[in-house]
């Protein structure tokens, strides 16, 4: 019975809406957002996003999902993962948190280093090849693989 109730409340919780803001990433950034669900798979999202975007960078017309990859705080989020599973195990970057998809800033007037940041940077969508080219040089040097036993959250 309390299984049942759990799995249908995370159900309801993956058909929740959320905006996604993200930046299509060439060497230059364009920002745009979506609205998808929670239960979103990063692939089914890409595909989204290309089918947003085709129209205004040609390029994307004959580029499929599986090769796109999303970068969220410098780390590339496998493609069967869903957005519910970054906000479930509230999955760390290496420079903010995973599950923050909207965009805000820092309001704080002085920086304290001991109190954790909250901001969140939009996400990236690049091509595959885009990256291969490109891995040797700012920003994707610093990108990583996700690996859940690194990036989750133990809270």
């Amino acid at each position: 019975m309390l299984e049942r109730e759990w799995n249908e409340k995370q159900d309801a919780l993956k058909l929740e809406k959320i905006e996604v803001t993200y930046s299509y990433w060439d060497g230059s950034g364009h920002r745009y957002s979506v609205v998808i669900t929670k239960g979103t798979r990063i692939d089914e999202f890409l595909n989204t996003v290309r089918l947003h975007l085709q129209n205004t960078f040609p390029e994307l017309r004959n580029v499929n999902a599986d090769n796109l990859l999303y970068v969220k705080e410098d780390v590339i989020i496998p493609h069967h993962y869903t957005f519910y599973d970054l906000l479930i195990t509230r999955a760390r970057g290496r420079t903010g948190p995973l599950f923050h998809f909207d965009v805000h800033d820092d309001l704080r007037v002085e920086a304290d280093h001991r109190v954790e940041k909250d901001e969140s940077h939009a996400g990236k969508v690049v091509t595959r090849t885009w990256y291969e080219r490109n891995k040797h040089i700012y920003p994707a040097t610093r990108w990583r693989l996700y690996d859940h036993s690194i990036h989750t959250s133990q809270s």
